[in-house]
């Protein structure tokens, strides 16, 4: 039997994200005032006077569940232009999935390569080409409250180039972004004026292709290994990314 477990957060009004979506609900009542403008008849020539309902979404592409597009990181990678999100290859975003674990580490702290190295051998798993990595922090526990954002751990640029090198394309996350949370780096740089304690992991994609899948969900309903992911995202013309209704998909 095919089981599909839902891995994505919902598009809402106030969400606990820095820009938050603003959704309208347009009601059946409301609907038939609307077609009947288009269609020049009475709203009340519709059965019981109702229409359709419909919904008006502004937001970011980066809101919700999403995929980031090597477009997003810089204009180049590679030597290469950068693809946007109609770009990216549908093969990139179908795949074996693995869970790596980190919710032991501390909140805000650095995924390094030997933390990445050590998730492995805890569930005796060497990465492969295609293979859709997916780190688990325990920040979507904390989604719809404020202490959501400085949740999550980050994986740092060096334990991101190692998983790429792996030949995997896709890297997903159940926090805000794939980087430690913006406090934590903001203190990193302000301590060292280092410019590479910013957004490590993100400006990593103007070396190597690769895309992340950020706010995920729901990753503890998860095997370690044997399962598929999929992550589609919404084709938007040289968009920095496109919202996903990112799904696991397990054959008992």
């Amino acid at each position: 039997m095919t089981r599909i477990i839902d891995l994505s957060l919902p598009h809402q009004n106030f969400a606990s994200e820095p820009y938050s979506p603003i959704i309208t609900h347009t009601t059946h009542d409301e609907g038939a005032r609307r077609l009947a403008a288009l269609a020049k008849i009475d709203p009340t020539d519709f059965e019981g006077g109702m229409a359709l309902a419909s919904d008006e979404v502004t937001a970011s592409t980066h809101a919700g569940t999403h995929v980031d597009a090597p477009w997003h990181y810089g204009p180049t990678c590679e030597g290469k232009p950068s693809k946007t999100i109609d770009q990216v290859p549908l093969e990139w975003c179908y795949g074996n999935g693995v869970v790596l674990d980190f919710r032991y580490l501390e909140q805000g702290s650095e995924i390094t390569v030997e933390d990445v190295k050590e998730a492995l051998n805890k569930i005796n798993y060497t990465l492969n080409e295609g293979d859709i990595v997916l780190i688990e922090t325990g920040a979507d526990k904390y989604w719809g409250t404020n202490k959501y954002l400085p949740a999550q751990s980050g994986l740092g640029m060096d334990a991101t180039e190692f998983i790429v090198n792996q030949g995997v394309r896709v890297i997903g996350i159940d926090g805000w972004g794939l980087d430690r949370p913006v406090a934590k780096m903001s203190e990193a740089y302000h301590s060292t004026h280092n410019k590479k304690a910013l957004w490590p992991s993100h400006f990593f994609g103007r070396q190597r292709e690769y895309l992340q899948v950020e706010k995920m969900a729901n990753l503890d309903k998860l095997p370690s290994t044997g399962f598929k992911v999929c992550v589609f995202p919404i084709k938007i013309e040289r968009g920095s990314a496109g919202w996903t209704r990112a799904v696991a998909i397990l054959e008992d």
